[in-house]
């Protein structure tokens, strides 16, 4: 097995250029908050580490098949077609507006325990009965954005020359989703260890899940403007 050697793991012979920058831009790139990451956190704290791993699962799922669709030119037919485009936009908004509604809801549920007990149904049809791998998936292929992030930021680090282009865009996007895994991995921890606690802290949780009903309603709002 003379093909399977330490050289082609190194970062110079699959065609990358500078990267160390690399490294740090997609640290900087998985540590800014966006909805995949709040996702995994907000579900993890409401339903437990295993609710997280699904959705972490899920949104490992759907970049997988974002960047493959990329490496293979299938991309182009989205970015071609403006009106498909805005269509595919439109329809991460909605699905973001949707989910925000109902962890804002939810939140101002929770202020009485009573009345929560009353609407949490109507929480659980909206949200919860979900499953995390669905809405993670969901989340991810929705987001016609991340397709346009993909080929920026990959490209600035693929050496022009190099004979095998598709080679190190994967290499960079394996790169890409092992430390985007590992950050979902400590939300999920940090998740769970906060689980008990709002679950004995109703007012908390509450103002927990407005808080997170607005951001995702705002990253619809910013789906759609920027």
């Amino acid at each position: 097995m003379d093909w399977l050697t330490s050289d082609l793991l190194l970062p110079s012979n699959a065609g990358i250029i500078d990267f160390p920058t690399y490294l740090l831009g997609t640290i900087f790139t998985i540590l800014f908050p966006g909805p995949n990451s709040l996702y995994v956190l907000t579900i993890t704290t409401q339903k437990g580490w295993r609710f997280g791993a699904w959705g972490t699962l899920g949104i490992f799922i759907g970049d997988s098949i974002l960047m493959i669709a990329i490496a293979l030119g299938a991309a182009s037919l989205l970015l071609s077609s403006p009106l498909l485009f805005n269509a595919v936009r439109t329809l991460g908004a909605i699905y973001l507006a949707w989910l925000g509604l109902g962890l804002f809801r939810s939140g101002l549920s929770r202020w009485n325990p009573q009345a929560y007990q009353k609407t949490d149904g109507d929480m659980k049809v909206r949200i919860m009965r979900l499953h995390p791998l669905v809405a993670a998936l969901t989340l991810s292929l929705t987001n016609p954005k991340a397709i346009l992030f993909f080929i920026a930021f990959f490209s600035q680090f693929i050496r022009p020359d190099f004979e095998n282009p598709t080679h190190t865009f994967f290499y960079l996007a394996i790169v890409l989703q092992i430390l985007s895994m590992a950050y979902l991995a400590c939300l999920i921890c940090v998740g769970q260890f906060f689980l008990k606690f709002f679950q004995h802290q109703a007012r908390l949780a509450a103002a927990l899940w407005m808080l997170a009903g607005v951001l995702f309603i705002g990253f619809a709002v910013r789906l759609l403007l920027v």
